[in-house]
């Protein structure tokens, strides 16, 4: 499945793009999320341990984690991207708080 994110790393990939212009780009874009209310008993802990994983998103950073998996992000280059979503995340919250 192609998406945004699998876009880019291809492009990283090949060489058309450089791991920085790819990670400026994580940067400057909204990251889809997935809003569960936090546990707040052992028993809404224990309850929460049981359920199935959430679904993968298209466009998220399950693209991300997925191409990490495959062997198509190196550690390093998974490192810098995955600081890069979380800057993006960070100034989103800042914005909308």
């Amino acid at each position: 499945m192609s998406s945004e994110i699998t876009e880019f790393i291809d492009a990283l990939r090949s060489g058309t793009m450089s791991l920085e212009e790819v990670a400026s780009r994580f940067r400057q874009r909204s990251w889809p999320r997935i809003k569960k209310p936090e546990p707040e008993t052992y028993l809404e802990l224990a309850a929460a341990a049981q359920e199935d994983p959430e679904p993968y998103i298209p466009g998220s950073f399950d693209d991300v984690v997925a191409a990490y998996d495959q062997g198509k992000l190196t550690d390093d280059e998974y490192e810098v991207l995955s600081e890069a979503v979380a800057q993006s995340k960070r100034t989103e919250d800042q914005r909308n708080n």
